[in-house]
This record gives C-alpha cells, sequence and structure tokens, in this order.
C-alpha cells in the first residue's frame, strides 16, 4: 500500500514538473502531425537558446510572395475547386500560410512568358503610351483571385528590366545567350575594354556558394542611360504604374529601384553601379513618391551580393540613407545581414525574394527552403517573400531554366501537389504573425539542426529542423525549464509553450 501511495506521488511530481507544449512535425510522407512534448525540468543534449521572457527581439511585420505569369499559367491548368483551396491556404488570415503581402514586377521578369514593358515607346518621356493591359490580362487576375481571400493584402513592386529604349544595349536582357537575340558585340559593355572571355551569363544560376563571392566581377558602367531626362522619366513611370494599379484596387505600399542589379542576366535585367544607384534613388525616385504618394515606402535593393564593400559604399550616403524605410536583400546579401544590420542600425530588413532552387521541388529543397527561413528570420528580417508559389512540372522558365515552387502542377493530369517548402513555410508562417518578436536564434554553427525563436504576448515559437541522417537532441531553456528538442533525421518541427 505504502509503495502503491509512492509511486503515485511520483506520477503526480513529474506531472507537475512538465508542463504541456503542442508540438507539429513533418517528415517526407508524413507531413503536419501532432506529436507530444512536454516543458521538463531536466535538459537533454546541450542547451543551443536560454529565453528569460524578458527579451527585447525583432518584431515581425509580413509574409509574401510573387505574382508572375507562369504561376498565372500553372493556375488556369487547375479546376476552380483546387483555384480556391490553394488561395484560400496561402492568403486567407484563416489558411496554412496567411500571406499578407504581394510582390510583382513593373515590366516582364524571368517569370513572364515574354519580354514586355509598359512602355515601349521609345522617346515617350511625358509617357503617353504607358499602360498596364498586359498585367490586367495575367498578372492582375491572379492578384484578384488572392484578394478574395485576403482584401487588405499590400503589395512591393520592383522592375527587373527598364523598356529597352532607356538601356545602353537597348535590349532587356544585359548579357546575350541562345535564349535571347542581343548582339554579343554589346557584352563588352558590362565590363569595358576587350575582355569578354570571362563574361559568364548563367552566373547566377549557381546554387549554394559560388567561391564565396557573388559577382565575382562588378559591372563598370550603368546599363541604364544616366541623363537627367530618363532618369526622371524613369521616376515618374514608378509613380504612374502606381496610380494604375491603385485605380485596379491594388495598393503598392513599397517599392524597390531593381530586382537583383548584381545578375548580369540573359533574361531581363539591368545592371547598376554605385553611383548611378545612389543618384537614381537619392535625386529621382525618392523625391517622385514623396511627392505623388507619400505613403509608399521606398526600400534600397534588391541585394544580391555579398561584396558587403559595395553595399556600405552606397549606403555611406546619408542623403539617400535619410529617405530610406530599408534594406532589400536576397541570396548572398544574407551572408551580410548581421554585421549590415549592426552598422546600419534604424532600417528594416526584408528577404525579399527566397532562393529558387533547380525545379527538384523534392524533400532537400524543402530542407534548403527551412534552413533560408531560419537564418534570415535569425538575423533580423522582418518581412519575408517566397518567389514563385504555383509553377507546372520542373518550373520551366521562357529562359530555359528551372525552378521550385510552394505547389506543383502536373500539367499533363492537371493535378496539384504540397511540396516540402511549402511545409518548410508553414511551421513558420502559421504561427508567426505581425508584432511576434524575434528573441534566439541558434546562429549558423547550428546550419543543419536550426532553432529559432519568438515570443507573441501568448506563448513562444520554437521552430526547428533537423537535416541531418542521425536524430538530435538539443534544448532551449524556458526560464527554469527545458524545452527538449529530440528530432529524427531529416524532419521540421513548430513547438508552441504558453507563456
Amino acid at each position: 500500500m505504502k509503495k502503491t501511495l509512492f509511486t503515485a506521488a511520483m506520477v503526480l511530481c513529474a506531472a507537475a514538473n512538465a508542463q504541456s507544449v503542442k508540438h507539429i512535425a513533418t517528415t517526407e510522407g508524413a507531413e503536419w502531425q501532432q506529436q507530444k512534448a512536454t516543458l521538463s525540468t531536466k535538459a537533454e543534449g546541450k542547451t543551443v537558446l536560454s529565453l528569460s521572457g524578458q527579451e527585447q527581439g525583432v518584431p515581425f511585420v509580413a509574409w509574401g510572395t510573387c505574382f508572375n505569369e507562369l504561376d498565372w499559367d500553372a493556375f488556369n491548368l487547375l479546376e476552380r475547386k483546387q483555384q480556391d483551396e490553394i488561395m484560400r491556404n496561402i492568403f486567407s488570415p484563416q489558411g496554412d500560410l496567411k500571406f499578407s503581402r504581394g510582390r510583382l514586377s513593373m515590366n516582364a521578369n524571368d517569370y513572364a512568358r515574354e519580354w514586355y514593358s509598359c512602355s515601349e515607346v521609345s522617346g515617350d518621356f511625358e509617357l503617353r503610351y504607358f499602360n498596364i493591359e498586359h498585367d490586367k490580362r495575367n498578372i492582375i487576375p491572379l492578384i484578384k483571385a488572392a484578394q478574395a481571400y485576403n482584401d487588405n493584402m499590400q503589395f512591393f513592386m520592383s522592375p527587373w528590366s527598364p523598356p529597352t529604349w532607356m538601356k545602353i544595349n537597348q535590349d532587356y536582357p544585359v548579357l546575350s545567350n541562345k535564349t535571347n537575340k542581343q548582339d554579343p558585340r554589346k557584352d563588352y559593355y558590362l565590363y569595358g575594354g576587350n575582355d569578354t572571355k570571362n563574361l559568364d551569363p548563367d552566373e547566377m544560376k549557381l546554387l549554394g556558394d559560388r567561391n564565396g563571392v557573388f559577382p565575382r566581377r562588378l559591372a563598370t558602367q550603368d546599363y541604364f542611360i544616366q541623363d537627367p531626362r530618363y532618369l526622371q522619366c524613369y521616376a515618374n513611370m514608378f509613380v504612374k504604374f502606381i496610380d494604375l494599379y491603385k485605380e485596379q484596387g491594388i495598393n503598392i505600399s513599397t517599392v524597390c529601384y531593381q530586382n537583383e542589379a548584381y545578375s548580369y542576366t540573359p533574361y531581363p535585367g539591368c545592371a547598376w553601379t554605385a553611383e548611378g544607384t545612389v543618384t537614381f534613388n537619392r535625386d529621382y525616385l525618392a523625391p517622385a513618391l514623396r511627392k505623388a504618394h507619400p505613403e509608399v515606402k521606398l526600400w534600397l535593393g534588391t541585394f544580391n551580393t555579398n561584396r558587403q564593400d559595395y553595399i556600405e559604399k552606397i549606403l555611406s550616403d546619408e542623403a539617400l540613407r535619410k529617405q530610406l524605410y530599408g534594406i532589400a536583400t536576397q541570396w548572398e546579401c544574407r551572408e551580410c545581414l548581421p554585421s549590415l544590420r549592426q552598422k546600419f542600425g534604424g532600417l528594416h530588413w526584408m528577404c525579399s525574394e527566397s532562393e529558387c532552387g533547380n525545379g527538384s521541388m523534392d524533400w532537400k529543397a524543402g530542407e534548403h527552403t527551412f534552413f533560408l527561413l531560419s537564418d534570415n528570420l535569425g538575423n533580423g528580417v522582418d518581412e519575408y517573400y517566397i518567389w514563385n508559389f504555383l509553377l507546372c512540372d520542373n518550373g520551366r522558365s521562357t529562359w530555359d531554366w528551372t525552378q521550385n515552387a510552394l505547389i506543383q502542377v502536373d500539367s499533363k493530369t492537371r493535378k496539384h501537389r504540397y511540396t516540402a517548402e511549402y511545409y518548410a513555410v508553414k511551421h513558420f508562417s502559421q504561427f508567426i504573425s505581425e508584432g511576434d518578436e524575434m528573441i534566439g536564434y541558434a546562429g549558423r554553427e547550428y546550419s543543419t539542426t536550426p532553432v529559432v525563436a519568438y515570443k507573441t504576448k501568448a506563448s513562444y515559437i520554437v521552430v526547428a529542423g533537423n537535416f541531418t541522417d542521425q536524430p538530435s537532441t538539443l534544448n532551449v531553456k524556458i526560464g527554469s525549464k527545458y524545452l527538449n528538442l529530440s528530432t529524427p533525421p531529416h524532419s521540421f518541427h513548430t513547438y508552441i509553450v504558453k507563456r
């Protein structure tokens, strides 16, 4: 009898020391599984974060994705029921991903069907022929399908290339290759001189570490014509584009002057120097927005280079910096986030495009996206944009390269599936909302087992991944107790702990 009472007392004592935790896990083929977890008085494995609850973190703002023509083509292969399911899951405040931001391009980007622009009438400085008729047929209907589930969406715009008549090469790419018709003799414009042997229009395709530096060489001149008439006209185009989209019920709240000024592309692109970047943003775009649309925030970017000295050269212009709301980073610039944020405090930071992958749409791609989410959020970005959310087959572009998406459509069966990247994003965006603060990140030394912690008004959110072939045992100390993270190989996890 005494032994029975003693055993019961031990069970009650253990229960008192173990606080219930909501735990959701994903492995390949077993997505979004509810599992048991507790807070314990005993630590298992290494403590990677210690949270007191008094931390002042980085408040999160919003999740978003991009609206492209090839997404629209994939969307149109699906039946209405499938379309509604996808839009509800991605954009509804009650859906899976809760995206409230959309990114779009002025003029064609690399996931358009072909090159087009809003102003292809050469010398139209009055913008008499500027229009968004192409977008009304191909981009805006996709946006409207999303707005049906979230009518409070805001939008972020950047061009990939100006109209061809505004560029020194009079064409939409930067470099020639088999997928475009640019005269190869113009390729020397990028670096000047006679050396064209090392030109690589596919340099931006390389995944992972690009020999430690990207780009290998920086453009020596601006592809945008540096003439005041052209610069002012281009700034006016931004204003006109915002006006025309507003007439369609689409509010553009954020603007960047250029997508990836450091990818020297065979698809729509434009190389800029540091000097050209400062001049256009400081003297033309910022004043034009301030006059016509003071509610629109000017971000600088998108920076896709780890040439930090080059970024600092641009941001060292104090007059420009005072007119900026934030810095948009993607790809290699992620490596510079900690030091840039430390040096240029007071600015907001976004991940303007999650890396696009290579069309595999497999589990490994999902793990890479999970790491990118962890590393960008853990290093202080407060907005995060996915690139394509819906593509056919292996996501092949007009310019003959493949990319991943959150949702893959089989063009033959006209059925869709949610990829591992979808669940990687869901493990974050389902729970982390506007105002929640990032308060801890087990840094890059844990790149194969990342851990990120947020606090909300009611709970802690801990997101953890394991990309290794072995089980992992780590813990997060919360107050005087421990959240033990015992994760199986190749898995995603979210833990919600009440405060």
